[in-house]
């Protein structure tokens, strides 16, 4: 199999940028044990056809929340979006941003990518930290897919899915040992978890974080020079080990 065409999706790219620890490797250019580790997933992958993105709670509120979020983040922000479902690629990279500002995706002054966080707790932890790295290369790359000047990374707070609620009173009767769902301890649990998953109480100018970035066009050159690396270690990796 020859990977020299392989595309890398936007959002793996923090792997691949990420910086060997030796001072040594980083001088003469080598990939770090962590770009290898996801290297052989995507080598996996493509050969076996087998996925490492296994769905859990996380994703799932994720994917079944997107437009509500789309929605929170247009009524914060006073400015009407809609979810953009076109791909984009180029040598290296592919993508589809979330949202955009500008005449078209392809050509746009703004990209905005949306996050749905699980709970209140991961929502309100991003006010104290810097934005986590897959973000910031994820972003990097949508800009130099469409040209964007300027990106940020919006942060949500949605209520969660009734399914998915659902499943986590399933889960709670199971780990509480009780046998049925009118058991006095079990129904107030279930109450405490209905409001730590549901937000109707919290203003919704309360609900956004958003973290704003600058294209970097030295990084974005480095995106370039680092997956040509990673095709060659892809095409290095063999099936057995004797």
């Amino acid at each position: 199999m020859d990977f020299s065409n392989t595309l890398f999706r936007c959002s793996s790219l923090g792997y691949l940028m990420t910086e060997p620890r030796s001072n040594a490797a980083r001088d003469r250019g080598e990939l770090s044990e962590t770009a290898k580790t996801h290297l052989i997933d995507v080598f996996v992958s493509n050969k076996y056809g087998r996925q490492t993105d296994i769905q859990n709670k996380y994703i799932q509120k994720g994917l079944l929340v997107e437009e509500d979020s789309i929605t929170l983040y247009s009524r914060v922000t006073k400015t009407f979006h809609k979810k953009n479902e076109l791909p984009l690629q180029n040598e290296f990279i592919k993508g589809t941003p979330d949202l955009y500002i500008g005449p078209s995706i392809a050509q746009a002054d703004h990209i905005i990518d949306i996050k749905s966080s699980y709970d209140i707790f991961t929502f309100f932890r991003n006010l104290n930290s810097d934005l986590n790295s897959m973000y910031y290369w994820q972003v990097q790359g949508y800009m130099y897919l469409t040209g964007a000047k300027s990106a940020s990374v919006a942060y949500c707070l949605v209520d969660t899915p009734d399914v998915i609620i659902n499943d986590e009173k399933r889960r709670l009767m199971w780990k509480m040992g009780v046998a049925t769902d009118e058991n006095t301890d079990y129904m107030e649990a279930c109450r405490e978890l209905e409001r730590l998953l549901t937000y109707g109480d919290i203003p919704i100018e309360e609900r956004l974080i958003e973290f704003f970035v600058e294209r970097n066009q030295d990084d974005i050159d480095r995106i370039g020079r680092r997956v040509e690396k990673a095709r060659e270690y892809l095409n290095t990796i063999k099936s057995e080990r004797h």
